[in-house]
């Protein structure tokens, strides 16, 4: 009745090793940092690799022009390039938390990560 218990406490085990791993790989991505610029780089959004957005440049001359509409399309640009980039970084990393190995269900919670684009090869 008893016998899976040793394999029970390396499956605990595991998963407390694996728990400690995400909690690392969310603090290097906190860290990280892509860059999104729109406007020939008059609007930069910077975020870091878990999708928080931490900055939003806009160069003065930009907001002399008074176009509103412009603006925004800028802004609204620069971010979505942004957090691209920042997906990217997160399924890479994701990727490497598996060490190459093929976990399954992986590949697809990656594509929905980054929006149905392909998940980056493991070559790089």
């Amino acid at each position: 009745m008893f016998k899976g218990l040793p394999n029970l406490g390396s499956l605990l085990k595991q998963a407390q090793q694996m728990g400690d791993r995400m909690r690392e790989l969310n603090e290097g991505l906190r860290k990280r940092r892509a860059t999104g610029a729109a406007g020939g780089e008059m609007v930069e959004v910077e975020v870091n690799g878990l999708l928080e957005v931490l900055q939003c440049r806009i160069q003065p001359q930009l907001l002399n022009a008074a176009d509103k509409e412009l603006l925004e399309d800028l802004v609204t640009a620069a971010t979505n390039q942004a957090l691209a980039k920042a997906r990217q970084l997160y399924a890479e990393a994701l990727k490497d938390l598996g060490g190459g190995m093929e976990v399954p269900g992986l590949e697809e919670a990656m594509r929905k990560l980054m929006g149905d684009q392909e998940p980056p090869s493991s070559s790089t």
